[in-house]
């Protein structure tokens, strides 16, 4: 199967959700949520991701997780994730009391599809009491579906196709258990000397640049605008309306997303900044759009 076929196959019977100047959207990537130890990449930026959290949650944003949320090629134990990022899914479970919370799966967590797994280690977590003395001690997220791609439509010529953009590669997709194999016996110790996953389209740049290329010119062929992660590459760019890209949750000092609202997509910052007083806060910076929607 072609990588066209892979991404229209994704979208076959989509879940389809209205956006128009009313709707608020946050489309997150690859957060890659681990089990605290050295090899989890979100740990580093799990405090600016809970503090965006916060901020969305507050100002009435629904929340669009593009794929890769949990790092199941890594780890096997999805209690384990819940249990160190406890915090995080109790807001999530927040999100979905209110209606304002839609998964994605990826390569990472292909998993997920498998709705006798979710139901089995994603419904349901206990809090421990001594780390959080003043939250329920249970919460859960009973029967959420995880999609392969989900259709905001616009109501113009164009709507929003979004996945998770790993059918662009067969080995992220069609043969996603070798490369799960792989990467959890192969490259996760390697990591530890300082040696990449050759196979991976985040940490290669030519894999990178060849499944942005794929995913593009997919858009444009479909002339639908697709939004993806991924390859943890932001992009948002009038000069190219057809594709986006969200970034991840674990650059080096800062996450990335897209937010959309008022028909207007805007590519999005958070980062640690300190003020005048040498105190420290956590900052969002517009660093691509507004871009109106509207005029596709």
């Amino acid at each position: 199967m072609s990588c066209s076929s892979r991404l229209s196959r994704s979208f076959e019977g989509a879940l389809r959700l209205p956006l128009n100047d009313h709707s608020k959207y946050i489309l997150i990537s690859d957060c890659h949520r681990g089990t605290g130890n050295s090899n989890d990449n979100f740990l580093k930026n799990q405090n600016l991701y809970f503090a965006a959290l916060q901020h969305y949650y507050r100002a009435g944003y629904t929340y669009i997780e593009l794929g890769d949320g949990d790092e199941l090629w890594e780890n096997r134990s999805m209690k384990q994730i819940i249990e160190t990022h406890s915090n995080v899914f109790l807001l999530l479970s927040r999100f979905h009391e209110q209606n304002r919370l839609y998964m994605l799966y990826g390569n990472h967590d292909m998993i997920k599809k498998d709705s006798r797994y979710t139901r089995k280690h994603c419904s349901h977590c206990c809090l421990a009491p001594e780390a959080h003395p003043d939250l329920e001690q249970k919460f859960s997220l009973p029967h959420i579906p995880f999609y392969s791609g989900i259709i905001l439509e616009t109501g113009f010529s164009m709507d929003i196709y979004l996945t998770h953009g790993h059918q662009s590669d067969l080995f992220n997709s069609t043969l996603w258990r070798l490369s799960r194999f792989l990467v959890r016996y192969l490259w996760k110790p390697l990591e530890h000397f300082g040696v990449l996953d050759p196979t991976s389209a985040a940490k290669n740049y030519t894999r990178k640049h060849k499944a942005e290329e794929r995913l593009e010119q997919w858009a444009k062929r479909q002339q639908h605008i697709l939004i993806t992660g991924h390859t943890h590459r932001p992009a948002l760019s009038e000069e190219d309306p057809y594709y986006y890209n969200s970034g991840s949750c674990v650059h080096p000092y800062c996450i990335t997303c897209l937010e959309i609202e008022h028909s207007c997509i805007r590519l999005v910052k958070w980062t640690l900044c300190t003020r005048a007083d040498m105190t420290l806060y956590v900052c969002r910076e517009v660093i691509g759009g507004p871009v109106k929607l509207d005029k596709q």
